[in-house]
């Protein structure tokens, strides 16, 4: 003990003798002149020096803001002379990419100044979204020149480990992405082991042709004769190989003995494995896919804690599911030196699981629905009526989200073919398909009509051929239109109003549109759509969607394009499921919803479905049941628009058909209708098909919605009009040729 108070009192002495000299700051600055002994003592004049804290308090804002070229401009001349401005920037954004920097935060601590340099003493506190905070204390040494302050920079002013030539490295632990599920728990995207099928025409052998169909129409469930019809004009078209899907090699492994014995008869299967879209995708436009980041992310992604060769979530869950189903990433932060042997170790955090995602869809229900809409391009929304849950949605032309895996042997040719398509196979014409709405707007000029008090449901008009209300145009009817094809077609005749909406009438909602204008009511049709969800954006989680368009009629004209869907009238398929649902539940707009709960791996629910009324229909109960009244004729009534496509149909079901001018070649054909069965073990649904450029609405989306209707309810399955057998197309007769 005597002796460490020897050594101590030594050393304060030493330290004493040794006592720096006075620091020099603004207010204790030698002398200009100095004082000679007999003579007056002249005035002194000091040197001001400006404050070294703002210097410092520039560079270091700027770092915090990522301002590169104002940190660099405060550097001295040798500093610049060591690192170019381009280096400077790039070597502080790297830092901040292998720190996973969220944020910046510092603190000066002290300063020392003398004539001519001077040191900031300043804390650095790193927040990165992998390792939590990372905190050093530096020191900024600075320079007088020509009266401004400059930073003698180099690399350890970034952290005090990076001397010489050492450099981070951030060594990534990143959790395998969670899977995604229907509301019954049956996987729809999953890590797997996977087989991509596809053929080689020329070598397809004609002995044993039929039999390989076979087995891939099993394996693809696709119907052979769809399969013999992708590659029938392969001669044509130059192409030597058609990739024709991938499936998981657990479904396949059954049979997968006898697909490979036709190895040498045109059919290639190459093994893969990855994130896989089961049943080559379910609703993959609702449900998205994932890709690799692109180069010009990858800064973004990097400092999220992602390694620049992952996969992220591109549309639909995938994408707006990405903060759960790709969990938190951890990290192991190390230095390295000029042979990047490892110098020390920084921190180190562990990764966590992703959540699994459960949604509404149910997935055999779905794949079903997609199939209905073989062979035409558009939409189909099925929503639980008293719930909004999207149970199905499907959009055509559509596209296999496995294509995205570049480990699938088909995925270059799917993906020049995805991205060489006009017809935008990547949009999901559900929320973001733009249509006019046609005679099914007829529903929404009805209740504006009885709402503003001038209409009642026993008003009657005579529903002619032509309509002459405008002045120097006339109009015509739909039965025009087939009274000019067939000779047979005769007008509806005298209709009360829904009766008009039973048969479709234009001339009666031209006129009540019209009529309405006229009286000073101009807005009445435009605010009823509005009040129905038309024009806006429904709020759908995880979907992108568009607002479409409601127009508020600037003319007579407009006034009766208005009135029966045309003009500039927009809407999405989901809105209109939205409001149809309304109607079969009593006047509820429930906001659909595609999540059916959000949980850990050991199944702990941190989000459960719960269903969201957003609004009421803006109508009397009378007005309501006016409207589905005349949704159950258009049905039921021999006369309704859509009776001969329901004959015999055991399903009780209220409709209403579009037939909608898109201004080119056919019309867009619309269905719209709901189910009224009151079966507690399976609620009842609103169903909207679109068919773009198909057709009247009767011939070809009325079929369609049948067949949807059958699906859900496990009915027998009529065939379409245009089916030899479900699922195929009928070859055309050939036309019989005279004889000379």
């Amino acid at each position: 003990m005597k002796i460490r108070f020897v050594f101590s009192l030594l050393l304060l002495i030493l330290l004493v003798g040794c006592k720096p000299a006075p620091v020099a700051t603004e207010t204790n600055l030698p002398p200009t002149e100095t004082v000679t002994p007999g003579l007056p003592t002249p005035v002194v004049e000091t040197t001001s020096l400006p404050p070294v804290e703002e210097t410092a308090k520039v560079y270091l804002d700027a770092w915090v803001q990522e301002e590169y070229s104002t940190m660099y401009a405060l550097l001295d001349e040798a500093s610049q002379a060591e690192i170019s401005e381009g280096e400077f920037a790039d070597l502080h954004r790297e830092t901040a990419n292998e720190l996973a920097l969220e944020s910046l935060d510092y603190e000066t601590l002290s300063t020392m100044i003398n004539p001519q340099s001077a040191q900031v003493a300043y804390q650095i506190r790193y927040n990165s979204v992998l390792i939590g905070s990372l905190q050093r204390e530096i020191v900024m040494p600075l320079t007088l020149v020509e009266g401004d302050w400059r930073i003698v920079w180099s690399k350890t002013m970034i952290l005090p480990e990076l001397e010489g030539e050492n450099h981070l490295w951030l060594q990534r632990h990143v959790p395998a992405r969670a899977n995604i599920y229907d509301r019954s728990g049956n996987v729809a995207v999953a890590y797997a082991e996977a087989i991509s099928l596809g053929l080689t025409p020329p070598v397809i052998g004609s002995e044993q042709e039929e039999d390989l169909l076979n087995e891939l129409s099993l394996a693809l469930d696709i119907p052979p004769e769809n399969i013999a019809a992708m590659y029938e004009n392969y001669t044509a078209e130059g192409s030597w190989y058609i990739p024709l899907g991938a499936v998981s090699r657990d479904t396949i492994e059954p049979r997968l003995g006898i697909l490979e014995s036709y190895a040498n008869n045109g059919l290639l299967l190459r093994n893969f494995e990855g994130r896989y879209y089961f049943s080559g995708g379910v609703a993959p436009h609702a449900i998205g896919f994932v890709r690799y980041i692109y180069e010009n992310e990858q800064d973004q992604y990097l400092r999220l804690g992602y390694a620049k060769d992952e996969k992220v979530g591109n549309q639909g869950v995938e994408k707006w599911g990405e903060p759960y189903l790709t969990g938190t990433r951890g990290g192991t932060l190390l230095v390295l030196d000029e042979n990047d042997a490892v110098v020390t170790q920084l921190a180190s955090t562990d990764p966590k699981p992703g959540h699994e995602i459960f949604t509404t869809l149910d997935k055999d229900f779905q794949l079903e629905v997609q199939k209905s809409m073989s062979g035409y391009n558009g939409a189909v929304v099925v929503l639980e009526m008293d719930t909004g849950r999207v149970l199905a949605m499907a959009s055509n032309p559509s596209f296999d989200p496995n294509a995205f895996n570049p480990y699938n042997y088909n995925s270059n040719q799917q993906l020049q073919e995805l991205y060489n398509n006009q017809l935008s196979p990547l949009m999901n014409r559900g929320t973001q398909g733009l249509y006019p709405l046609g005679s099914v707007f007829k529903i929404i000029t009805l209740a504006a009509a009885l709402e503003s008090g001038v209409y009642t449901p026993e008003d009657t008009y005579d529903c002619g051929y032509h309509f002459n209300e405008l002045q120097g145009k006339e109009l015509h009817d739909w039965t025009w239109d087939h009274f000019q094809e067939d000779d047979e077609t005769m007008p509806s005749g005298t209709l009360t109003l829904p009766e008009g909406l039973m048969r479709s009438c234009n001339p009666w909602f031209w006129h009540i549109g019209l009529d309405l204008y006229r009286q000073g009511m101009t807005d009445a049709v435009s605010e009823m759509a509005r009040g129905f969800g038309l024009g806006s954006p429904v709020g759908i989680e995880a979907l992108e969607e568009e607002a479409g368009n409601i127009p508020v009629p600037q003319s007579e004209v407009d006034a009766t394009n208005l009135a029966i869907g045309q003009g500039d009238t927009q809407v999405t398929p989901l809105q209109v499921a939205q409001f149809v649902a309304a109607l079969g539940n009593g006047g509820t707009l429930y906001r659909p919803q595609i999540i059916e709960s959000i949980a850990t791996l050991g199944g702990e629910e941190i989000y459960s479905f719960e269903k969201d009324p957003v609004g009421e229909l803006p109508i009397s109960q009378a007005t309501m049941n006016t409207i589905n009244n005349a949704m159950v004729q258009v049905i039921e009534n021999p006369r309704g628009t859509a009776a001969h496509r329901f004959r015999g149909f055991q399903i009780p079901i209220a409709g209403k058909t579009g037939t909608a001018e898109s201004g080119t070649w056919l019309p867009h054909s619309w269905f719209v209708g709901y189910t009224s069965v009151n079966n507690e073990d399976k609620p009842d649904i609103a169903v909207v098909v679109i068919a773009e450029n198909a057709g009247e609405g009767s011939d070809i989306a009325a079929p369609i919605f049948r067949r949807v209707v059958e699906l859900y309810f496990n009915q027998y399955l009529r065939l379409y009009p245009w089916e030899s057998e479900i699922g195929v197309w009928a070859t055309p007769e050939p036309e019989e040729t005279p004889e000379p």
